[in-house]
């Protein structure tokens, strides 16, 4: 039944469900009932000396109550309840209802209710404290309301999330929102708020950038493009405008270059990508061909061993301490060239079978300087007889995904560029374990099947990662290798031949040569990870099990390393394998920079809890980071309460957003 009954009846009930409130939305909720009365009925039952206990509608009460203590309403002012009777468990349950059904607002509805007040004669300051809201607040809102429409409707569909429409938000040009939000509907990898801002705020183009290189900047203004230019830019530096219309002719150019260069090399096809590497969605369902680097001749022979013999010249003079400044700097610029003349002549592009090319790919990258440059590897769309067997495709996207396949490329290999260093400065501190692999290894390479994953590239270069340019500095197994490369015997270096050299290696000690032998094992190792996929190497699994190695030791997840580049959800669900659901709901309702930074603190173990909670949280990495062996029975132990607490941790994480 609806009644009206004076507030100075009304008191809250003890069996109220909700026993926790917000200051900041109480307050919202005072301005909002000040500004347009009571919205919404209060429930309320009959009870002692004529008062009325509110079961469903604390908030509303007390911000009543509060307005009457100001002055704004009067004592008896009349307040609309329905008033309910029932056994006190049926009571409770309205009570719960009431509070628990309710939806919050869709952030799109709001930007539009917002606008249409403000369309209608009001300012933002006056919303604000109509509504009991920031000024803020509601321009934040305001901007949501003037995104691309393609944009705000997938806000509106909850297709994204608040914070990617904000990093929409950060530039007002429709168009370039637009531009991004259809670049990204077909990516692969993970989508980030961060991810969304960088592509947007790229809105123009250095003229050095390599698309710019690749089109020229006559071709690029006589399209009808723009270029802004300040007092002291040069042709590098000016700002290319029209991003959109410079990526058309960039694809273009890069596809015109793709037919020539298969005319050229006599390949099936070539396709082109404006990226300076082959990402792993070009190469799925692709088979890998077998090809090896081009034989080097004898010119090419003698001309290596003349710049070798050049580099032990002009490398004595930085290190010898009495050379000048000049000298010096002489020296420096002189190995850059003799360096690079060495690239090229170990860099040779390998060979393929000639009755191969009629079905055989590749793939032409652009270059840091912009130059269209074919990826010297060839694959083939379908199966292929050879001499050694048949061509395997690459696995489907349908097939069994990485542990990992959630996060981002670029955080995939960056850890496994760290895991691999984890490996190697045990390997490199095994020297009997290192010469038994090294021994197999080449014994194993004449027999080697092509199709099979390589553990190592110990036919002698230096493995190199997937991200150029990565090193984790800080990491302590990095430290550790710099460490022990810096403590290794190079006395015999000094030796004017290789003759020499060589006879001054042999003369040093037992302990000298097993460092040796460590170090040049241990710097082969391709980067991997504990998955399923491209970044799986079971050697590594079997050298780490025999080296019983403890990654947690070697390698903390930070902020900057792991939690501020995965889903919330996965930093929640490591919080649940530390403290469990507590822990989880401790954390659960902050925003994502202040979960990882959290995060941090508690995986190093710097936080207030229980011992064991504390040596949880200091032997916690994520299970990609592990080798098997040591941490074989502990990582069980993760996937179990993974696999239990993975429904209640999902549940707490999609209440807190």
């Amino acid at each position: 039944m609806i009644q009206s009954i004076p507030l100075k009846k009304l008191v809250p009930s003890p069996r109220n469900v909700r026993k926790s409130s917000d200051v900041l939305a109480d307050l919202q909720l005072r301005a909002d009932i000040a500004a347009r009365g009571l919205l919404q009925n209060l429930v309320v039952r009959k009870g002692k000396r004529g008062k009325f206990e509110v079961e469903a509608g604390g908030r509303r009460l007390a911000a009543l109550q509060a307005l009457a203590e100001d002055g704004a309403l009067p004592e008896n002012h009349e307040v609309t309840c329905l008033v309910i009777e029932g056994e006190e468990s049926e009571v409770r349950e309205a009570s719960l209802a009431e509070n628990f059904q309710r939806l919050a607002m869709n952030p799109a509805d709001e930007a539009q209710a917002f606008a249409s007040i403000i369309e209608a004669g009001a300012t933002p300051e006056d919303v604000a404290r109509r509504f009991g809201l920031t000024v803020r607040f509601v321009e934040g809102r305001l901007r949501l309301a003037s995104l691309a429409p393609c944009v705000f409707e997938a806000l509106a569909e909850g297709t994204i999330t608040l914070d990617m429409a904000k990093a929409y938000g950060a530039i007002s040009d429709v168009e370039r929102q637009a531009h991004v939000y259809a670049e990204l509907q077909d990516a692969w990898y993970q989508i980030t708020p961060d991810t969304i801002r960088r592509m947007v705020l790229d809105a123009t183009v250095r003229g050095s950038d390599p698309r710019a290189v690749l089109v020229g900047r006559d071709a690029y203004l006589a399209a009808g493009g723009r270029i802004e230019r300040e007092l002291f830019d040069d042709d590098a530096s000016e700002s290319w405008i029209d991003v959109a219309l410079l990526e058309d002719l960039a694809h273009k150019a890069m596809d015109e270059s793709a037919e020539k260069t298969a005319l050229e090399y006599g390949l099936a096809w070539v396709r082109p990508t404006l990226g300076n590497y082959v990402s792993h969605d070009l190469v799925e369902g692709l088979g890998r061909l077998p090809c090896e680097p081009a034989p080097i001749t004898e010119q090419e022979a003698q001309e290596l061993g003349e710049l070798e013999a050049d580099y032990d010249r002009v490398a004595a003079v930085l290190e010898d301490e009495d050379s000048d400044e000049d000298e010096v700097a002489k020296a420096e610029q002189e190995l850059v060239v003799i360096d690079r003349a060495m690239r090229a002549l170990n860099d040779r592009v390998p060979v393929l079978a000639d009755e191969l090319k009629s079905k055989a790919g590749a793939f032409l990258v652009l270059s840091r300087n912009g130059e269209p440059t074919l990826v010297p590897q060839f694959y083939t769309e379908t199966d292929v007889i050879t001499d050694e067997g048949v061509v395997e495709a690459i696995e489907e996207s349908g097939a069994a995904k990485p542990k990992g396949s959630s996060l981002s490329q670029r955080l995939l290999d960056e850890l496994a560029m760290q895991r691999r260093d984890i490996l190697a400065v045990h390997l490199a501190n095994d020297p009997a374990l290192a010469l038994d692999f090294m021994v197999f290894t080449l014994a194993d390479a004449d027999g080697h099947d092509w199709r099979a994953k390589k553990a190592s590239t110990l036919v002698g270069p230096v493995a190199s990662g997937p991200v150029t340019g990565f090193e984790a500095k800080d990491a302590p197994a990095s430290a550790a290798l710099a460490e022990f490369a810096g403590s290794l015997d190079e006395s015999w270096r000094s030796g004017e031949s290789d003759v020499e050299r060589f006879a001054r290696f042999r003369a040093l000690s037992d302990e000298a040569r097993s460092a040796w032998l460590g170090h040049v094992v241990s710097r082969t190792l391709v980067a991997s990870l504990a998955c399923e996929g491209e970044r799986s190497v079971p050697m590594h699994e079997t050298l780490g099990s025999l080296l019983e190695i403890e990654t947690a030791y070697w390698w903390r997840p930070t902020a900057n390393n792991y939690f501020d580049r995965v889903a919330k959800v996965r930093t929640l669900e490591a919080l649940d394998a530390v403290g469990g659901p507590e822990l989880v709901s401790r954390y659960a309702a902050s925003k994502k920079a202040e979960l990882a930074s959290a995060a941090e603190r508690i995986f190093s173990g710097n936080f207030i809890g229980e011992a064991d909670a504390k040596d949880r949280a200091q032997a916690w990495v994520p299970p990609i980071m592990r080798f098997a062996g040591s941490e074989e029975l502990e990582l069980a132990d993760y996937e179990g309460d993974e696999a239990v607490n993975a429904e209640e941790t999902e549940e707490i994480a999609e209440q807190a957003a």
